[in-house]
């Protein structure tokens, strides 16, 4: 078995983390996940129960706000007028909303639903790294973050895909691997960025190889299948709908066009401290702007830091720190994002005490950033909340701010820290291109 050939990141054998292990882990993880929202399943908050319990979630609310009763399909057929913004979501995304409310017609079975097709996602992300890191599987199937964050949103399913994606680059099956990042990329953006350090690593490889060379070649088409698999599966999950209805298709990027500065990011942290106000003055195109600049810069001296300590590093594992640092530089930082980063500590920085540092800021923040919602509800009047005292603001500022240094300190870790042979993952079974790639 594949999983008998599985060190660990100090050397230490690990043949008896076996595959049922990991799932049944994932199954523990996200089964407490599951206790932790059922009690605001029904759709029945009137009590306030989503900050007082700690059991918010986004599909229980958006099955009414996305208007996913009926027959209405998400793009092709319009909001009702008096409905506000909807079809929020990509594609990939809002199809598997529609797909679990066609089962049901009430709040609890839409959620129910849900959660068995979050649940699968979670299961196969899990089996997948495991193929490929064995016990650091860990990494995403034990985490805090699956057990706060599996079930807030939608996002196992693009964190399915792009999982899928790395292995199969990793197995060196580039055409399908940019074809699952390009799903990924329509069920939610991150997804899409791994295409960069993945095509990178090809373009490498080219490089090293003997000019005129099959491997050169080689090299070269499969970083053009990897580009063009992506563009391609993108293209062909949404170019139908924005011919078929190209206003309501482009609502999503509209709406994250015009959307203000979110809670959980530093924009919003600084944004407040500067001007005392909750709501934010600063324009959101200029944000925009300023973030994707912010993005760029950042990555770019990551890389060219990480390239001249160490020429030869594995510039796929750019991955970790390229998603770092958009979550960092980005206006919004949804807590669920947090489960983009799982596999990929478990890939390019598997350190233990950054990843434990990280679950529980990441934790800081969700207990901080629900009862202070709480709080300012019943600040505000709300008779649910009336008598509560959750978290001050400042403590879920400071929540944030500790989790964006531990970030930065794990992409820093990553730029200073060169190969060790102690870490090698043996994985002869999948063959020595997946070997080399993953001796972080």
């Amino acid at each position: 078995m594949m999983g008998d050939m599985h060190r660990t990141t100090s050397g230490r054998a690990v043949a008896g983390v076996s595959l049922l292990t990991v799932l049944a882990a994932t199954v523990l993880v996200l089964g407490a996940g599951l206790a932790v929202k059922l009690p605001c399943a029904t759709g029945n908050w009137s009590d306030g129960r989503q900050y007082r319990r700690l059991c918010y979630s986004d599909i229980v609310p958006l099955y009414g706000t996305e208007h996913l009763t009926g027959g209405r399909l998400p793009y092709l057929d319009p909001c009702p007028a008096d409905a506000g913004t909807c079809d929020e979501y990509p594609v990939l995304t809002m199809y598997f909303m529609r797909a679990a409310a066609w089962t049901t017609g009430r709040y609890g079975g839409f959620f129910a639903a849900n959660i068995v097709g979050l649940s699968v996602c979670g299961l196969l992300i899990a089996g997948l790294l495991w193929s490929v890191v064995g016990a650091r599987a860990l990494y995403f199937a034990a985490a805090p973050t699956l057990v706060i964050y599996g079930f807030m949103n939608w996002d196992l399913l693009a964190v399915a895909l792009a999982t899928a994606g790395t292995v199969a680059f990793l197995r060196k099956r580039d055409g399908w691997s940019g074809v699952l990042l390009g799903l990924g990329a329509a069920a939610k953006f991150y997804p899409g960025l791994l295409v960069v350090p993945f095509a990178l690593q090809r373009l490498h490889e080219a490089r090293l190889a003997p000019k005129g060379s099959d491997e050169r070649r080689d090299a070269l088409r499969r970083a053009g299948w990897l580009a063009g698999g992506g563009a391609g599966a993108w293209l062909a999950v949404n170019v139908p709908f924005a011919l078929g209805s190209p206003h309501t298709w482009s609502t999503f990027f509209r709406f994250n066009a015009d959307r203000p500065v979110d809670w959980d990011s530093l924009w919003f942290t600084a944004c407040q401290r500067l001007h005392h106000d909750l709501a934010c003055s600063w324009q959101a195109h200029t944000v925009n702007a300023a973030s994707a600049l912010l993005f760029v810069a950042l990555a770019a001296f990551v890389y060219l830091v990480k390239k001249r300590r160490d020429p030869s590093f594995a510039r796929w594992t750019f991955c970790f720190p390229l998603v770092a640092l958009f979550l960092l530089s980005n206006k919004v930082y949804s807590p669920q994002y947090g489960l983009w980063l799982l596999p990929l500590f478990a890939l390019a920085l598997p350190s233990p005490w950054v990843f434990g540092a990280f679950s529980l800021a990441d934790a800081a923040v969700f207990v901080t950033r629900f009862t202070f919602f709480g709080q300012l509800s019943a600040a505000n009047g709300d008779p649910a909340f009336a008598g509560y005292h959750g978290a001050p603001l400042g403590a879920f500022e400071l929540a944030t701010v500790i989790r964006a240094a531990v970030l930065l300190v794990a992409v820093g870790m990553w730029a200073w820290d060169r190969p060790r042979p102690e870490r090698a993952v043996r994985l002869e079974r999948a063959g020595p291109a997946v070997t080399a790639a993953v001796a972080t």
